[in-house]
């Protein structure tokens, strides 16, 4: 290359791309780059990002590519430019470490062998190089000779040459590893994206409506995703998360789910969860069956097939249907199957049922801190009302299904319903959660079951409640045992009993939570602690009489009177003023189901696999010899009357001392004996 050359543009860039500062930039920011990825969970629904970092910095890390960072475009092209610069460096380096492995450096001056820090002049009256050569051999040196004009002889011998290949395998692993990353990275479905030819989908549409521009197929060079397969259904697709929307893959063989299996430790949490599936080839009709286990895939025609979870596949559900607005209407039953929506007519409004997933094992944190206790403050069960408390404590609380009700307005409520009894304190509850939105935590409330774990009294606690017809009897029944415990003066039994009634009336409008918003605005702030406790003494006592009323009136004998049914009907309290937030029509009980399993399969293909398991290879290989193999060069010059003996290493270190005396002294023995 002439000196005019090395100032153009081209030879510039040459240089930067070749130089190890720029490789090292590449590699420092791929390195930060992998520490992001593998912090922030890739690939999820933008909705998720959105929900967990809110808006500005979810456009934020959208535009950077932080939720697909290996495959991002930036990340695929500092790989292109690491693979270019660390080809380069090899191109620009390696005739000169070719050259440098083969020289043995024979035509050593004799400055240049006394300059060296390990060299030694021995006198010797005659050397027979002969007995040089033969110590050279067996201590397993590699030497050429070199006849001087002045008659004198010198023995380049070298050790451990294959240090110097530790660069190659270092430096090629390394371009390896990058072009198998950039294969698996996907690069020309990239290129595609930005040019337009493929574009994601965002319509929630069948898989079989999808645009072809929205569609991979089965030529594609390397998929990573997942689908989610029922027992006895099948599948021929994957869908790939690809920034707002999907792209769906397609597959050369569909994969038909057989059967299902999973196992639980003693506390819990899954086991074992394992597939039998059946692969049909597409085009041959070929059939293979095998059983996927967790880190135990089935490969065909490339592609992977991982176990990666599993769910509900779509069971049949059975409810008990309460009609909270017209409690006195009998409750019904109803059908549905999670994971699917179904219209719901209710009071002659018009609603969607979307069910969610069906769990059968559910291991959540549950403790008990108790109910009962006349003792509490209004605030304190209006508390309860609102949210199961408990202490950490996990445990199995049995099979639950999530579902949403949709107006005609498009406005939704979930809800979160156990279906097997709670047992805390000694007392059974059904537990169910509401959310208005999807970023707020469940609200649970807790409904108390008699001794039968039914509903059924509670309900019918609930009705009276609502029945303002029913008033007149309950403040009777009620002012009348107060009379009886002298609780009240005669002159005060009608005030006592409209009391009572506006105090029934007042809780079925809005349970606690309407009797706390009626001492704000009327009592004074320094009267409503008495006047609180005075109501709650009230409700309490007068929820008896509002039972006994319910069961008569449903033709059935009143229950005796004891701690565990006024404990029963504390928490009734609790729940129906909890039902005033729970924003539905209907309460819809879980009673019985018909499970159906579906496995969740991860298939990936990626061709680049193996040339990633190939570069860490020799990568380790380089690295092994370039710090473990250590390259020795030494040099015996033979002349009239002395013996030099030189030594060098690529790596000075405490052993070369050694290794120099120890030869040198050998080689001193040789030439003085003889």
């Amino acid at each position: 290359m002439t000196k005019n050359s090395r100032h153009t543009a081209v030879y510039k860039l040459y240089e930067l791309f070749s130089s190890m500062r720029f490789a090292i930039g590449l590699l420092t920011i791929l390195a930060i780059a992998s520490i992001i990825g593998t912090v922030l969970k890739q690939n999820e629904p933008y909705p998720n990002y959105a929900f967990e970092f809110g808006q500005y910095w979810f456009a934020v890390f959208e535009q950077l590519g932080l939720y697909d960072v290996y495959h991002s475009g930036w990340f695929l092209t500092i790989l292109a430019f690491l693979v270019l610069s660390t080809t380069l460096c090899i191109v620009r380096n390696g005739p000169g470490f070719i050259k440098d492995m083969k020289a043995y450096r024979e035509k050593a001056s004799d400055n240049s062998l006394a300059a060296m820090k390990h060299s030694v002049e021995i006198d010797a009256a005659g050397s027979d190089p002969a007995y040089l050569r033969a110590y050279l051999r067996a201590q397993g040196w590699r030497w050429r000779e070199h006849l001087r004009a002045d008659g004198s002889l010198v023995l380049a011998a070298k050790k451990g040459a294959a240090s110097k290949l530790g660069y190659f395998f270092a430096h090629i692993a390394l371009v390896v590893i990058c072009i198998g990353g950039l294969m698996d990275g996907n690069l020309p479905l990239k290129l595609a994206e930005m040019v337009g030819s493929v574009v994601p989908e965002t319509r929630d549409i069948p898989q079989s409506q999808i645009p072809p521009q929205s569609r991979l197929s089965t030529s594609n060079l390397s998929f990573r995703g997942n689908v989610t397969i029922a027992e006895g259904k099948s599948g021929d697709v994957i869908f790939l998360n690809s920034g707002n929307g999907y792209l769906v893959q397609d597959l050369p063989f569909t994969v038909t789910l057989k059967k299902f299996y999973v196992d639980y430790y003693s506390n819990g949490m899954p086991k074992l969860f394992a597939s039998d599936i059946a692969v049909t080839d597409k085009a041959t009709g070929k059939v293979t069956e095998a059983q996927v286990k967790v880190n135990h895939p089935l490969i065909v025609d490339g592609v992977a097939i991982y176990q990666a979870s599993f769910g509900d596949g779509g069971s049949p559900l059975s409810f008990k249907a309460w009609n909270l607005d017209a409690p006195q209407m009998t409750p019904v039953t109803i059908k549905g199957i999670s994971m699917a929506g179904q219209p719901l007519r209710a009071n002659g409004k018009d609603y969607s049922l979307e069910f969610g997933e069906l769990r059968v094992f559910n291991i959540e944190n549950m403790g008990g801190k108790n109910t009962d206790g006349g003792d509490k403050s209004l605030s304190q069960r209006m508390q309860d009302a609102r949210e199961v408390k408990h202490e950490k404590q996990l445990k199995n609380i049995g099979p639950s299904v999530t579902f949403k009700l949709r107006d005609k307005q498009g406005q939704a409520v979930e809800f979160h319903h156990y279906m097997a009894p709670i047992q805390q304190d000694g007392a059974s509850y059904l537990v169910a959660g509401v959310r208005s939105k999807v970023s707020d935590p469940f609200q649970y409330l807790r409904l108390p079951l008699d001794d039968s774990m039914s509903l059924d009294s509670f309900m019918r606690l609930r009705t009276a409640f609502m029945n303002p017809a029913l008033y007149d009897e309950i403040a009777k029944r009620t002012t009348a045992k107060a009379m009886q415990g002298s609780a009240i003066s005669p002159a005060m039994q009608q005030q006592f009993a409209n009391s009572v009634k506006w105090i029934l009336g007042r809780f079925a409008q809005g349970g606690f939570v309407a009797l706390e918003q009626f001492l704000d605005e009327k009592v004074p702030q320094d009267k409503r602690q008495a006047v609180a406790q005075t109501y709650v003494k009230i409700l309490q006592g007068a929820v008896v009489d509002v039972m006994d009323v319910a069961d008569t009136k449903a033709g059935l004998k009143p229950v005796a009177m004891d701690g565990k049914r006024y404990r029963f009907l504390l928490d009734s309290l609790v729940g129906i003023s909890a039902l005033h937030d729970y924003n539905a029509p209907v309460f819809l009980q879980l009673q019985g189901f018909d499970q159906v399993q579906a496995s969740g399969l991860q298939l990936t293909r990626s061709p680049g696999k193996n040339l990633v398991y190939l570069g860490s290879l020799m990568l380790v290989i380089g690295i092994v010899l370039m710090f473990y193999i250590r390259e020795i060069r030494l040099w015996i010059r033979c002349a009239p009357g002395s013996v030099r003996v030189a030594m060098s290493s690529n790596r000075h270190k405490r052993d070369l001392d050694a290794d120099f005396r120890r030869h040198s002294e050998a080689i001193q023995q040789l030439v003085r004996g003889k």
